[in-house]
């Protein structure tokens, strides 16, 4: 990789990180459904100037909903209950472990050794986090959380027959298939009146934090992810990745004064290591099935 596009994939990276945080503020203000709803509405904005890509609406629907309402949606619902900040950007990127189980049992993707030992520590991490719950947040809110790795690992093999289409095209169009349901969602549960509400009363930072993860984190951010996986092998750009927990975990410190159990953090850390032991080993390959 260029130095230029190594920049690109640690800006990324620092965005979706601090995309956490920015969340967590903006739920100081928005019901988590409005909140989710708004970000997929700025970040549609350019459905207004680009065509629906060549994918059929039921593909651009499911991959809508895992990918992105699924995902983004219990990740705010979670926050909102409580789930802190760092440990949330660590628990969604375990969606690596998830991809590569569902592939394996959809497309016979058989992990390689390497990848099977990330996942059993991934798993251990999981475990170990799963010790700590219940002390500072529900064992619910945990559950919600845990419904956005796997939406995700759903969406990312969705993802596959897509891949064709222009990136910037699919994810703004990804995200009005998401934003219409959600703001649907959202008059059902706050009603239209608590709707408009939250929103005239949205304050400056509020609508700061919006802009960034519906402008900034949503769109630009995914668009450039996906140009550098365009333009680049998976196994060089994906491992950047692993830098959104940390830069999470670590704004979250610093802004809302998170602090994690030495259980807590040696489980967050195994996760890590686990996810880039996965990452970093070689893609498995198909099993062949032989016929008499």
């Amino acid at each position: 990789m260029k130095p230029a596009d190594v920049c690109i994939a640690v800006l990324v990276a620092v965005i979706w990180g601090l995309a956490f945080v920015a969340s967590r503020i903006a739920l100081d203000e928005l019901p988590p459904e409005l909140m989710t709803a708004l970000r997929f509405a700025i970040a549609a904005t350019p459905c207004l100037f680009v065509r629906k890509p060549n994918v059929s609406w039921p593909l651009l629907i499911a991959i809508s909903f895992t990918l992105f309402l699924g995902q983004f949606l219990a990740q705010s619902i979670a926050i909102a209950r409580g789930v802190p900040v760092g440990l949330s950007s660590v628990i969604v990127q375990s969606q690596a472990l998830f991809t590569i189980a569902f592939a394996a049992i959809i497309f016979r993707e058989i992990p390689t050794p390497m990848q099977g030992a990330g996942i059993a520590i991934a798993t251990i991490g999981l475990l170990m986090i799963c010790g700590t719950v219940g002390y500072d947040f529900s064992v619910g809110a945990f559950a919600v959380l845990m419904i956005s790795p796997i939406t995700f690992a759903i969406g990312n093999l969705l993802l596959r027959p897509a891949r064709g289409a222009a990136m910037f095209d699919l994810f703004a169009w990804l995200c009005l298939c998401s934003a219409i349901p959600l703001f649907a969602l959202t008059l059902m549960t706050v009603g239209p009146r608590g709707t408009f509400q939250a929103l005239i009363h949205l304050s400056p930072l509020g609508i700061a934090c919006m802009l960034f993860v519906g402008g900034l984190s949503t769109s630009i951010a995914y668009w450039l992810w996906g140009r550098l996986l365009r333009d680049h092998p998976a196994a060089q750009v994906v491992p950047f990745a692993l830098l959104v927990p940390f830069v999470g975990s670590g704004a979250s410190s610093i802004v809302f004064g998170e602090k994690f159990g030495t259980l807590r953090l040696a489980g967050m850390l195994t996760v890590i290591g686990g996810i880039a032991i996965m990452l970093f080993a070689k893609r498995p390959q198909k099993t062949v099935v032989k016929t008499a």
